[in-house]
């Protein structure tokens, strides 16, 4: 036998230790399922529910709280999980597994009473709380007879709860009176039950607010030009710490670790038009020289290796072509390998674009789309640009929800952006042939680029790739 010291309340009990084990099993699996699994199913099912079909909006009040979902779904679902956390928490003692789950009664307590005895403990928890935080306004606000009613009534309480054998009636008359003392006594110091949830909900608002701004944001994607990447309809978590913490409102960053490697997918805002955001794969980096041929980049005269995986084929719903088939490679850069695709239905790309520079302060990037993707090699009337490092918003870390058109995708759940690339799932059969492809990997030293000063021909910061200035940000 082996003496276990249940907390919030005194005393020990003597429980064999097989089965102390077994009860600390149980009250994990009640605690991990009741107040992290399930609001967070509940508030992800939430933000779900009030998210609208893609290119549906609604007029009105309801269209108004669907687009602030839409636009903050982290925030949300962060406040969402902090109310539906607070409504378990209400109902924890009705709750499956919670006779097995909370900590034991003393001895001579029926399990009704389990509710008003942890009131008492919660009580005179916080009264001790009140007294040591504000004893010399206490002292100064009640006379010495108001403070001796006081410590009678919590007294009396204290003794009620451990009386033994235990008396019903005796501690429900204690539980009144102490409560009605540090009602009228401690009320100034003391947190009304609705306080307590609006400073949660604000704590959490808060909360929500500097993950967002510092640490990670969630982005939906609008568009197939990281196909097959990431899926129209996939929304994402994006960390906004990797490359150092932005300021809100202003270009500067706590710290910077800039610039991001090759390989690397970024949220960024649009050079042309700022208030746009992007998502698009890192391809060159200050110094660079970048070219296409045929959409696959060479950087300072050495080209991408790639490896041909096979036919993939997808359906753009609200395109003028919706049926889309292209030649899938992996693409190694770096310690990165990614799928790019060729997309045979579109058009307009030359065979040959550059030679572009990434000058100083800048990336250059490309969407895993080759051929549907408006990235560095278009923007700027075509004369092409890179991405200003303080356009830089994060790098993207995994898929978190895809929805189209109202149906989730599980498949998607939990896919990483970055990491050993996959085929979804209506493209199984090209399985073998990317695996193949990851096995056969070329080693670090061949799917690094050489430096700048290994090819000559080096363009000058105003050459090919400068955009124009009317309009540059």
């Amino acid at each position: 036998m082996r003496t276990v010291a249940e907390p919030g309340y005194r005393g020990a009990l003597e429980i064999p230790h097989a089965l102390s084990k077994e009860l600390r099993i149980i009250r994990t699996l009640y605690w991990t399922l009741w107040f992290v699994v399930v609001p967070l199913c509940l508030a992800l099912i939430f933000v779900w529910g009030l998210t609208p079909p893609s290119g549906v909006d609604q007029a009105g009040f309801w269209g108004w709280i669907e687009s602030a979902v839409r636009e903050q779904p982290v925030p949300v679902a962060i406040v969402a999980f902090t109310l539906f956390e607070m409504a378990l928490w209400a109902a924890r003692h009705e709750l499956p597994f919670a006779r097995h789950a909370l900590p034991p009664l003393r001895a001579g307590i029926p399990e009704t009473l389990r509710g008003p005895f942890e009131r008492a403990r919660t009580l005179l928890d916080e009264a001790d709380g009140i007294l040591a935080k504000h004893e010399k306004a206490v002292v100064r606000d009640l006379s010495a007879k108001e403070r001796e009613q006081l410590k009678g009534g919590l007294d009396d309480l204290r003794a009620a709860m451990d009386t033994s054998p235990f008396d019903e009636e005796t501690f429900y008359d204690s539980l009144v009176k102490a409560d009605g003392e540090v009602d009228v006594r401690l009320r100034p110091w003391r947190k009304s039950e609705l306080r307590e949830y609006l400073e949660s909900i604000l704590v959490a608002i808060a909360v929500a607010l500097a993950l967002r701004a510092f640490v990670v944001e969630a982005f939906k994607i609008p568009s197939g030009s990281m196909i097959p990447t990431l899926q129209v309809g996939d929304h994402i978590f994006v960390n906004k710490f990797i490359f150092g913490p932005a300021i809100p409102w202003t270009h500067a960053r706590v710290w910077t670790r800039m610039p991001p490697k090759r390989g690397d997918v970024i949220v960024h805002a649009f050079p042309e038009h700022p208030e746009q955001d992007f998502i698009k794969r890192v391809i060159a980096i200050p110094g660079d020289k970048l070219e296409a041929r045929n959409g696959h980049p060479w950087i300072n005269g050495w080209e991408v290796p790639s490896c041909s995986v096979g036919l993939y084929s997808y359906t753009e719903i609200d395109a003028a072509v919706p049926k889309h088939e292209g030649d899938l490679f992996v693409e190694y850069l770096g310690d990165e390998a990614y799928l790019t695709l060729y997309d045979r239905a579109t058009g307009g790309f030359p065979e040959y674009q550059g030679p572009f520079l990434a000058k100083p302060g800048e990336v250059w990037v490309m969407g895993d789309n080759r051929n549907n993707s408006h990235d560095s090699r278009m923007w700027w009337g075509g004369q092409g640009g890179g991405v200003p490092f303080e356009n830089i918003k994060g790098r993207a870390l995994f898929v978190w929800l895809s929805v189209l058109d109202g149906r989730i995708d599980w498949s998607r759940f939990g896919v990483p952006v970055m990491g050993r690339p996959r085929v979804p799932p209506d493209m199984a059969a090209l399985q073998p042939a990317l695996d193949k492809c990851l096995r056969n990997k070329p080693p670090i030293e061949k799917t690094t680029p050489p430096p700048p000063s290994a090819f000559t021909g080096q363009l000058s910061g105003s050459d090919r790739n400068d955009p124009p200035a009317v309009g540059r940000p």
